[in-house]
């Protein structure tokens, strides 16, 4: 008995140890994105949205293209997760991720269909089509910083309402991502209803339509139609997945279907320098802002730029490349800069790091990378009061700035 107590007795002090351990440090979220409501006369109720903002975002004022989905409680979070990855790693461009949420299953079977005279569960994707486009869109465009680029994904009975509202004459959206669309509904009606479309070329928006190893699904005859009477001019895509299933393949499909979005948007310091000089990799950059996704430097576009320029010995030719830069990419002209005054510390040449930086000071200030650079040249001349300062700044911007761990962890 007196070993019972004493077992019991350790295991209430481990136990209360641990549960100290954990509270003994507040928790901090990680949040992704939020879920808002509003009320919407043409559903004559509340209706939910989710929006996930892109890393940065309220560190300019830019405007991203938007990425709807449907379905936003089933899909919501792995979406804007991977369009945040996929951003990151410098596979497409930053997007604001809007989830379009149901109201249950019921309200999903309802309002992701036409109507169908042998079932009365199905019949108001016209409704939601004017929801979207008359109430949400504009809630969305008048609260965040879009601008024309407007894409709709979809999964299953969301990718057969992607197709519906590309069907549509005046649809908001201009690019269309739909995965394992339920292409059955209707008794295979879906062909029927694009092959005019197609044929007169009425459908012209970028549009990505992907299959699991299912059956009976109706996106084969769908593919045909598409191969059939689709202009040349149409960028379209299939893609099928024979080792997922139908509710495995939304996460590979979307990933695929959003670099379909933006083409060869990925490169490296070693691709830049298998395309050649600078002037030959302005040429790729500007072939690829004619895509749907359009093209800036970002964040890991603007570092491998400044290590490529290093790798290919054109660095005396700095000052001319930042005025091609400054011309005809005048946006990335301030994140470019700051890069390439990382890659002139890194080599201690601190005067020209430092003249880089007085380049874009107006709007460098409120980059905290600028600081950061700012505090590495004083560092290096002995004039740690400066070093401090600008280190605390941006430090004090990236809180500002919301900005993810990671990239507060670069500024240390």
């Amino acid at each position: 008995m007196k070993k019972i107590i004493f077992v019991l007795c350790g295991l209430i002090i481990l136990s209360a140890t641990g549960y100290a351990a954990e509270t003994e440090h507040a928790s901090k979220p990680i949040v992704n994105g939020y879920e808002h409501q509003h009320s919407s006369t043409i559903f004559s109720e509340k209706r939910r949205y989710m929006v996930s903002l892109p890393e940065r975002y309220l560190m300019n004022k830019r405007h991203y293209p938007s990425l709807y989905v449907i379905d936003a409680d089933f899909q919501f979070q792995h979406v804007s997760a991977v369009v945040k990855n996929l951003t990151r790693m410098g596979k497409i461009p930053p997007m604001i991720v809007i989830g379009i949420a149901n109201q249950g299953g019921d309200d999903y079977l309802k309002t992701t269909t036409w109507p169908d005279k042998n079932d009365d569960a199905f019949g108001d994707a016209a409704k939601l089509q004017r929801y979207i486009s008359q109430e949400l869109l504009p809630l969305i465009d008048k609260n965040y910083r879009t601008n024309k680029q407007k894409a709709l994904s979809g999964y299953s009975l969301g990718g057969l309402f992607t197709l519906y509202s590309m069907m549509q004459q005046n649809t908001p959206f201009n690019a269309f991502l739909a995965m394992s669309p339920s292409a059955w509904f209707d008794g295979n009606s879906l062909p029927k209803k694009l092959t005019p479309l197609l044929a007169a070329n009425k459908l012209q928006a970028p549009v990505f339509i992907s299959l699991a190893n299912e059956e009976d699904m109706g996106v084969d005859e769908v593919v045909k139609v598409f191969e059939a009477s689709a202009a040349k001019s149409l960028r379209w895509q299939y893609k099928h997945y024979p080792n997922e299933n139908h509710f495995t393949t939304a996460l590979p499909a979307l990933y695929d279907g959003l670099q379909f979005l933006a083409p060869h948007y990925a490169i490296d310091g070693t691709d830049m320098l298998a395309i050649g000089d600078y002037k030959a990799v302005f040429a790729h950059f500007k072939t690829q802002q004619k895509s749907w996704a359009g093209f800036q430097f970002e964040w890991l576009h603007a570092y491998q730029f400044a290590k490529y320029m290093f790798w290919s010995k054109q660095i005396q030719q700095v000052d001319e490349i930042l005025a091609v830069i400054k011309a005809e990419f005048p946006e990335s002209y301030t994140m470019v800069n700051i890069h390439l005054a990382n890659g002139f510390n890194k080599k201690k040449d601190h005067p020209k790091a430092l003249q880089l930086l007085k380049n874009v000071k107006a709007e460098g200030e409120s980059f905290p990378g600028w600081h950061k650079q700012m505090s590495v040249y004083y560092d290096a001349i002995d004039r740690q009061d400066l070093a401090q300062k600008h280190q605390d700044i941006a430090l004090k911007l990236a809180e500002q700035y919301q900005f993810e761990s990671w990239e507060v962890w670069e500024l240390m």
